[in-house]
């Protein structure tokens, strides 16, 4: 939060905390156990002997978390942790946040909860205007996370593969933040002026986020990314007061000596910037207009002029226009094809390379979902130029291309129990953790037929009288599924027959997500049924048995990766059991099963030396993020 940054630090006037050593402070009640203290100094000369890439290559409830905590603290760098979906990453978030309650520790996802990118179909000569539901929590959360960037360097920021994104300049998000200090000289007029400048909307009755009022001297101000208002009081043409004051009963919480207050738009810009932006998009579209026009091609020429004109003139008034990202090449001077500025461009560089540390999660998700990004982007955007929907440098928002996002994150840790092909090709290191603190070894798999020909019996009638017995026992199962349908279908059916079931896909908000996970450890319900969402990282030490159904479906969702990770969800618990469903044995589940087999033994083997009892993970029920009320 930024007031609390502000009373523990001193501001410089670039806007940069001057940073005290050590950076971190972790707080943990047990210290590192079984593999950890091999990974740890083992990651940690790597990291200073200047390794670009590393693999902690760790089994499901090994502590990767608390590992990767332990190399951030003693690494001394602001950090960034990618997850491969939102999920994890607020999962993550809480982790960290417990391990570092001291620091600044930031969630960092798209801010959708429902996103149609524009996009036109020439076949059936459809335009799809973009269309968007914007999460104003996470909203908040993203501003809280870029302004703590530019303020100090005690941070983590928890982020999906979203933050490759283009996402405004930060100079500019610096250079516009609003700095007061007390007895500074500043009149009336040249704050409001200011505000609205910083693309703050100026209202007379309940301040909301973005949103300032003015009562004579007196100006409330709500940041994007706060819960508080601050208010400052003029006298004589100077700030004599700045206090935080409670937004439902208005009583001053306490005085502050400064402030800095960051806009409420990433994408903000200076009146010389958009000048000289819209000049550049006259000529573009003269130029584009032009090429239409020879071509014969005068619908699209009318469509491209109309369009344009019109975000130009909003562009001047304002400053600001709907989809003013698709003009971010104009608006920053940058050159055709040049890498746009995403969250990576507001973490710190040092003598021409990034000072601070990368941990990408779940790797062997996170980084193909990285290299996929720009193509995807690339295929819609050139079909809204080619038809005049856009110009041409509207390819230029987009997110970075693979080469561009090697260049710009910091040294790095892949974490994963499957690593894929890049991380063991191009680590340095290869740090295995397959010993588990708690003692816990992989579960048994059995393998029983999906459909039992001579008992006339399914796997949904097995699944349903297993999960039965285990839901009276107060545990928790698993069931994972092949499609969002069948999820869908087989909650509704499990809880026609009494059982308390839900379901878990990527079609669920951000927030209900983590509601619903929340309430499955809680034991409001006692099957979670989904498809990939339940497979990377999802810590449910409750869960005792994990059903992959139809496992010898050989794919993407039964690939010996899947498996692994999705098996992995009944390894934080001594009762864990995995039951796959299959008429045969494929490759990838005789891989998988071989793989899980080969860590079981030699987790017996140490147990067995060192005379430790297995123990079922303990961990507290929580929120996994901070909501703020509106």
């Amino acid at each position: 939060m930024a007031q609390s940054t502000l009373k523990k630090t001193k501001i410089s006037k670039d806007g940069v905390q001057k940073s005290e050593t050590p950076l971190f402070d972790l707080q943990s009640p047990f210290e590192p156990a079984g593999d950890q203290p091999e990974a740890i100094k083992g990651l940690l000369e790597g990291l200073k002997s200047g390794a670009a890439f590393q693999t902690l290559l760790g089994v499901t409830g090994s502590g990767k978390t608390f590992t990767a905590a332990k190399v951030i603290s003693e690494f001394n760098r602001p950090t960034l942790v990618i997850a491969p979906n939102k999920a994890l990453a607020a999962q993550l978030y809480r982790e960290y946040k417990n391990f570092f309650p001291n620091n600044a520790v930031h969630y960092f996802v798209s801010y959708y909860d429902y996103y149609q990118p524009e996009a036109y179909l020439p076949i059936t000569d459809t335009y799809i205007d973009k269309e968007a539901m914007i999460n104003q929590e996470i909203d908040r959360l993203r501003h809280a996370a870029t302004s703590s960037l530019m303020t100090r360097r005690d941070v983590i920021i928890v982020a999906s593969v979203s933050c490759i994104y283009n996402l405004g300049i930060p100079f500019n998000y610096l250079e516009s933040a609003l700095r007061l200090e007390k007895e500074q000289t500043m009149t009336r007029a040249d704050l409001i002026r200011q505000l609205i400048k910083m693309q703050f909307e100026r209202v007379n009755g309940e301040v909301e986020r973005g949103q300032f009022r003015v009562r004579g001297d007196v100006f409330e101000v709500r940041p994007k990314s706060e819960n508080l208002v601050y208010r400052f009081e003029l006298a004589d043409q100077k700030v004599v007061e700045i206090s935080v004051i409670d937004n439902t009963t208005k009583n001053i919480l306490e005085s502050l000596p400064e402030i800095m207050i960051f806009p409420p738009k990433h994408f903000v810009s200076t009146q010389p910037q958009v000048e000289a932006a819209v000049k550049h998009i006259e000529e573009e579209l003269n130029d584009r207009l032009a090429y239409f026009r020879e071509a014969g091609l005068l619908l699209e020429a009318e469509r491209l002029e109309r369009r344009t004109h019109y975000d130009m003139e909003m562009l001047r008034s304002l400053g600001y226009c709907h989809g003013i990202e698709n003009y971010s090449r104009h608006l920053t001077g940058k050159l055709a094809g040049q890498a746009p500025d995403s969250l990576l461009a507001y973490f710190p560089w040092k003598d021409d390379k990034p000072d601070f540390l990368t941990v990408i999660d779940e790797s062997h998700i996170s980084v193909p979902q990285v290299r996929g990004m720009f193509n995807g982007d690339q295929a819609r955007k050139k079909t809204l130029v080619q038809y005049g929907w856009r110009l041409p440098s509207a390819m230029d928002n987009r997110p970075l291309r693979f080469a561009e996002f090697l260049k710009r994150i910091g040294q790095t840790i892949f974490t994963s129990a499957t690593p894929g092909d890049f991380e063991r090709e191009h680590s340095t290191k290869v740090v295995e953790q397959v010993i588990r603190p708690t003692g816990l070894v992989d579960p048994e798999i059995e393998i029983r037929p999906v459909f039992d020909k001579e008992k006339n019996y399914s796997q949904i009638n097995d699944i349903m009288a297993e999960a039965e017995v285990l839901a009276a026992k107060g545990e928790r199962v698993i069931i994972n599924t092949l499609t969002k349908a069948q999820a869908e279908d087989l909650s509704t059916f499990l809880n026609q027959k009494g059982l308390q079931a839900n379901y878990l896909h990527s079609d669920i908000k951000t927030f209900e997500r983590t509601e619903i996970l929340k309430q499955f450890r809680e034991g409001k319900f006692d099957v979670l049924i989904g498809v990939n969402l339940l497979r990377e990282g999802l810590d449910l030490p409750e869960v005792t048995l994990v059903a992959i159904l139809d496992a010898d479906r050989e794919g993407f969702l039964r690939s010996q990766t899947s498996l692994l990770q999705t098996m992995g969800r009944a390894a934080r618990n001594v009762l864990g059991r995995i039951i796959l469903y299959a008429d045969k044995t494929t490759d990838s589940m005789e891989r998988a099963i071989s793989e899980s087999r080969r860590r079981r033994i030699k987790q017996l083997e140490y147990n067995k030396k060192h005379g430790i009892t297995p123990q079922t993970v303990i961990k507290k029920i929580e929120d996994m993020l901070d909501h703020a009320e509106n």
